[in-house]
Parts: C-alpha cells; structure tokens; sequence
C-alpha cells in the first residue's frame, strides 16, 4: 500500500497573508478554504490573530464553530467520528442567530433597508399568500408591496421603540441623538427583518409535510431541501448586497464545516444533516458565481472539501483555485506592493529558474545582508513556488 502523501507546510506569514487578502475584499465570486491537519493551530490562528483586526473599523466578521457544542468530549486532534454528533437544530440556531446579529448591525450601519429586503424576499418567495395569513385578511387583494406595508406596520407596532433600540445595540445617549425620522427608519428596518423571519417561518410550516414524506420514501426533492436554508441564505444575501468598502464589509467563518454534515435529527420533519449541509454550500457557492457574496471561510480537517466535493457538486472551481495566477489576483494591493519591491515585477518574471538566478545576481552587486537575501528568497517563494491555499 502507498504512503499516504505528506502535509504541505505552509509559512505563517503567506498563510495569513491569504486570508486578509480574501478577508480584504468587500464581495468575492468564490468560498475560501482553509484546510489542515487537525491540532495544528487553524482555530487558534482565526480566533486570536485574525478575528480582532476583523472587526475593526468598518470589516464585521461572524463567526460560527459548528463543533462547539461537542468539544467537551475530545482534544484538538481527536476525530469527529469518535464523539457524538451534535443535533443539526443546535447547528442550524447558532448558524442563524450569527447571520441575524450581523444583519442587525447592517441595519444600524443604514446598509440594510426595508424595501432591500422586501426585493430580495420577493426575488426567491411568493409572498402574498405568507402575507395575508399574518395580516388575518384571507380575502385581500392587495399587492404584495401593498400587503408588506401593512405588514411592516403591524410588526413595528408591535415592536417597541425601546426593544427596536436594544436589538440594534443603541445606549439611552445614542438614542437621544437619533432624529424622529432616523429612529423611524431603523425601526421599520428592524420590523421587516423580523417580517421576513416570520414569512420564511410560516411557508417552512406548509412544507412539513411534504419534508416528511421525503424522508420516508427516501425520494430527493430540491426545493425542499434548499427550504430548510432559506433563512440563512436570505440573510447572507442581504448581507452581501449591502457590502460597502470602508463603510460595511461583513465577512463569515465556519468552522469545523464538516461536523454539519454529520448532524443528527430527532424528527421526520427536518432535512437530514448531510441534505442540510449541501443545500448550504451549493447556495453559498451559487451566490458567490452568480452575484458575487460576502466572503465566506469554511476551515475544516477533512479532505472530502479539497479532493471530492467538486465531483458531487459538478463545479470544478468550487473554491478558490490552488493556481499561483489565482493567489495574485486575490492579492490586495496593500500586499502585492511590497512583493514587487522586493523581486521586481511579478509579469517580467519568465520563469522561477530566471527569477532565482536574477536575485541571486543582485545579492552579489549589492553585497546585501543575509537577513535581506532570505526576505527575498521567500518573498520569490511565496509568489512561485508556495501553494497559495
């Protein structure tokens, strides 16, 4: 039998030089995967040297560990298989109520709107039949615009000024400071992004059934599976679309991805796990090729994301390519200016042989200092010859 092949190590520095260059971006057309051995510091590295300059100024990143639920029963580099799998509901809360506080903060920032996210609702959902069984007016005739005022309504009625002010995190001086028109305006927001919840809430009640008898009979439907992902994915849109450079710029990471696909489920009235799981990734990754999306990092430790979900999912580029001409177009040109001082410009470099023999040259006119002649080696080396994933 053929041993296994060796982990690639990859220099710290390149490695989160990567990650803020994707982080960086406000919208980007793919997921980025970030994927190692486990116990070798993945966690570690996003929670404590990248987390705190992620949320600072206007990046906001939210950050969901689907595997916390489970890691009182095992070390760092134990395997998921050995403990129980957490219940897909607890996964599917803290996914949700992640994406919701990033959406509330969207609100405050004037991002996300109340007619945003009546159009995004109404691009994906037929609204007015959801509409009217919260209005209690079976028999209105309304348009769905008309029929989501009223709703709005309703709700912010039903929403104190105060609550309002709590959910978008406001203190009693910040309210005070709040124009009538501007407290007005972030409440009607609050009360649509509550509207859509409950719209979402009562078309997945009609579907109980219909989910049921799928997972009886084992037939696969589609729409149904992607039903159960609705939320979140209502909400990442809305997220993405109101993505602004140095104003808004939300960011999401998931780790330990690969726990979700092994969730378990109490009922027939849910999509299983692994169902759940790809309708997840499929509709991240559609956002991402279709409209561009928020960037999202999926960390695990299992290869099936590197070497087999391309084949279930038909899409080759699933992630961001390992490809060296990929890691230079995601370079963010903060980052890139640096690299190009140091080994001269990336396009006149014919080849890596060429480049090492040019630097070398130089280190033998300039007479340069050892520390000089290495930071130039690895700079070469991360443009050409490191495996920018």
């Amino acid at each position: 039998m053929a041993a296994k092949k060796a982990w690639r190590i990859v220099p710290r520095p390149l490695l989160e030089t990567v990650l803020n260059n994707h982080a960086h971006h406000h919208r980007v057309h793919q997921t980025l995967l970030l994927h190692g051995p486990r116990g070798v510091g993945k966690t570690t590295l996003i929670l404590r040297r990248l987390l705190p300059d992620w949320n600072q100024g206007p990046h906001l990143t939210g950050y969901v560990d689907f595997a916390q639920p489970i890691k009182a029963h095992h070390g760092p580099w134990a395997s998921w298989s050995t403990c129980p799998p957490p219940p897909l509901s607890e996964c599917r809360q803290a996914l949700e109520q992640c994406l919701e506080s990033m959406a509330e903060k969207g609100i405050r920032a004037g991002t996300i709107t109340s007619q945003q996210i009546f159009a995004t609702l109404n691009k994906w959902h037929g609204l007015s039949a959801a509409l009217r069984r919260l209005l209690h007016a079976a028999n209105s005739r309304a348009s769905p615009a008309a029929l989501w005022d009223r709703a709005v309504f309703s709700v912010s009625g039903q929403c104190a000024a105060a609550e309002a002010a709590r959910i978008l995190g406001f203190g009693e001086e910040e309210r005070n400071r709040l124009s009538v028109e501007e407290a007005s305006y972030l409440s009607e927001s609050v009360a649509a992004l509550k509207l859509a919840k409950k719209v979402i809430e009562v078309q997945q009640g009609w579907r109980v059934n219909a989910i049921a008898n799928m997972n009886r009979t084992g037939v696969f439907s589609r729409t149904l599976t992607h039903s159960s992902t609705d939320w979140p994915c209502l909400l990442l849109e809305l997220l993405s679309q109101a993505a602004e450079i140095d104003h808004f710029q939300p960011k999401l990471v998931i780790n330990n991805i690969e726990v979700l696909k092994h969730a378990t489920v109490n009922d027939e009235l849910s999509v299983s796990g692994p169902l759940y799981h790809d309708s997840l990734i499929w509709r991240i990754i559609a956002l991402g090729a279709n409209e561009q999306c928020l960037p999202v990092f999926l960390v695990t430790s299992d290869s099936y994301y590197s070497y087999e979900a391309f084949l279930e999912f038909g899409y080759t580029e699933i992630f961001i390519s390992r490809e060296v001409e990929s890691f230079l177009m995601w370079l963010w040109p903060e980052f890139r200016r640096p690299i190009e001082v140091l080994v001269g410009s990336v396009d006149k470099m014919e080849s890596s042989e060429n480049a090492i023999k040019e630097i070398i040259k130089d280190l033998v006119v300039d007479d340069l200092s050892l520390d000089t002649i290495h930071k130039r080696i690895l700079w070469h080396q991360i443009i050409h010859v490191a495996d920018p994933t």
